[in-house]
């Protein structure tokens, strides 16, 4: 396996050089919104801990990421009214594993509703900050 890359684009989020909405922080996990989302409400939820995907995280950090991606989508379906959640999570470039930290897409679905293309349309940030101040109130409530 290929080693981190401590300059991906989820390393920089964490380390604050580059922005996000935001949804969610602990100790060990950080969630925020996909700017070019597959469904209204995509969220990513990866670990603190520096891990290329699930085949080389550790037990603990893949125990506490699991909780939280639990928690998230339950809030998520609420805040936002969707029927069901799907939950992706990819391992390697031949998997579809495009941003080599390891992270969960976690995808509000609807009755009737097909995804969007992976890496599709930008969506408004207007849309994604309301969207991620639902989800919040939604996980605090």
């Amino acid at each position: 396996m290929e080693a981190y890359d401590e300059n991906n684009i989820f390393a920089r989020i964490l380390r604050g050089e580059l922005p996000c909405h935001q949804v969610w922080e602990d100790d060990a996990v950080l969630a925020f919104m996909d700017i070019a989302p597959m469904s209204p409400g995509h969220l990513l939820v990866l670990p603190k801990a520096a891990s290329r995907n699930l085949l080389d995280a550790d037990d603990t950090v893949l125990a506490a990421l699991i909780a939280r991606v639990r928690m998230i989508a339950a809030a998520a379906k609420e805040a936002l009214g969707a029927d069901g959640i799907t939950i992706q999570q990819f391992n390697e470039a031949p998997a579809g594993q495009s941003v080599f930290h390891l992270h969960f897409h976690v995808l509000p679905r609807w009755v009737g509703e097909p995804l969007k293309p992976e890496a599709g349309e930008t969506e408004n940030p207007d849309v994604l900050a309301e969207q991620a101040a639902k989800i919040r109130r939604a996980i605090e409530a």
